[in-house]
């Protein structure tokens, strides 16, 4: 790709020392590096493993003696993760998707195909559809009528979008998504189990037999830009009003968002996160994997929830969050230390009731 240590310094906005001409071809572990790999050694505890490999140039913390490691140049960076973002960026050189339309495309006469948009083989576009400049579209891809897609998206194989789904700028999606499948909703002709129990909670005067209705979804999906979407990910459609992801924010793989869910901006929403229908999420809220949310509630701002947290009510904005049913994450922590702690409370405990009752009959025998 051309790269030297000098360019991808400039990429990183860091600095550099040494021979900043050396041509790099690619990134490794220290211990694995070859002489045109730059060794990725952010943290003291890894520079041991350079010696170990052949690198001449290395990704290294402030202050790190880079001549003392035996390099010929190094690259420095104060914060590891970030640097991880701008070096995978510049050696990652995409997904293959020839230029132009493939002659395998099946494109309806009234899209709009925007100026150097890429379309893969098998792709189906319908009526209406507008795709953005710059957008490129992967092979087994299905973009249902009157759908908008925002400039220089990447929609990866096997993709499902839906109808009147509205897409941003810059958008991502993994394989296999599906994005505006009708949402979950079923309606009994008479009051349900489900309904009585939730008002009861956990009282049902009668269980008889229940048979149910689809309620349609009218609506549709509108997604901001710099929205990333993982593999085998499901967005339903709302019931009238869209469901809504905001801008930024990154859902990961097998995440479900229910009809109606209003998601902020820059959230991030990690692998096996459920929300049901007509909850509203704010903005930078981070659910970890396997989180649920129960429907029609609402997570403030800034909420950060562990993983398998289960939220069940209204989160107030700010809180770090944890267990199921979600509690305060000191306060979750707080009660299973005292839970571990029960074993030998009950053995205390005994041995007081052995003690007392052997003072008691000693007191009944004067």
């Amino acid at each position: 790709m051309g790269q030297t240590v000098e360019t991808i310094a400039k990429a990183l906005g860091a600095r550099a020392e040494g021979e900043l001409s050396l041509p790099i071809e690619g990134a490794a572990e220290p211990q694995a590096a070859g002489p045109h790999q730059l060794a990725l050694a952010m943290s003291a505890k890894y520079e041991a493993g350079i010696a170990a490999g052949q690198a001449q140039a290395a990704l290294l913390a402030e202050g790190a003696d880079w001549r003392a490691l035996g390099l010929k140049a190094a690259i420095f960076v104060e914060r590891p993760r970030l640097a991880m973002a701008g070096l995978s960026k510049a050696f990652d050189p995409g997904p293959e998707i020839a230029p132009g339309i493939h002659p395998t495309a099946v494109i309806d006469p009234t899209a709009e195909i925007g100026e150097g948009a890429a379309i893969g083989p098998f792709v189906v576009i319908g009526r209406g559809v507008v795709i953005g400049p710059g957008a490129r579209i992967a092979a087994q891809v299905v973009i249902s009528e009157h759908v908008k897609i925002g400039a220089q998206a990447l929609v990866l194989q096997g993709v499902k979008i839906g109808a009147r789904v509205t897409i941003g700028d810059r958008f991502i999606c993994q394989p296999g998504a599906v994005i505006g499948s009708d949402g979950f909703s079923f309606v009994t002709p008479e009051k349900s189990g489900v309904e009585e129990i939730r008002e009861t909670l956990g009282q049902r005067a009668e269980i008889r037999e229940q048979h149910w209705t689809r309620i349609h979804s009218l609506g549709t999906v509108e997604i901001g830009d710099d929205v990333e979407i993982g593999a085998n990910t499901a967005i339903d459609r709302g019931t009238v009003r869209a469901t809504t992801i905001g801008r930024g924010t990154k859902l990961d793989n097998l995440v479900h968002v229910g009809h109606n869910v209003q998601v902020g901006e820059d959230c991030l929403l990690c692998g096996q996160v459920g929300i049901a229908g007509s909850s509203r999420i704010g903005n930078r809220v981070v659910l970890a994997g396997q989180c649920g949310v129960s429907d029609n509630i609402f997570v403030g701002d800034d909420v950060i929830a562990g993983g398998a947290t289960k939220i069940f009510s209204n989160a107030p904005a700010g809180r770090v969050l944890l267990g199921s049913p979600a509690i305060k994450m000191e306060t979750h922590v707080e009660a299973w230390k005292n839970i571990r702690r029960l074993t030998r409370l009950f053995a205390q405990v005994a041995e007081l009731r052995e003690t007392v009752a052997k003072l008691t009959e000693k007191g009944g025998a004067k």
